[in-house]
């Protein structure tokens, strides 16, 4: 298991992952943050991923996925293919 790492996440707008950062860092949950603002599916869980290794995720995400500290957020939203990420590392 030491290998994989397990995160949670917003995927939305630049302008609203900034928001979404402001208002973690002000003290609100980040899954009640994910609940509101995110629009991937995984907003239902709070934003939570499950744990997953390296190579599942798409090159960017994993990347700042895995140089976050557990308990850790990205400073910046993160690009994708996808959209813009918030992520957080919890375990």
């Amino acid at each position: 298991m030491s290998n994989k790492i397990r995160c949670s996440h917003i995927l939305a707008k630049h302008s609203i992952c900034l928001r979404a950062i402001e208002r973690v860092k002000a003290g609100e949950k980040f899954a009640d943050v994910a609940r509101e603002l995110s629009e991937c599916p995984s907003r239902k869980k709070g934003g939570d991923l499950g744990f997953f290794g390296r190579g599942q995720m798409v090159k960017p995400f994993e990347q700042a996925a895995f140089a976050l500290q557990k308990g850790e957020m990205t400073k910046e939203p993160v690009k994708t293919g996808f959209g813009w990420h918030v992520i957080k590392r919890t375990g």
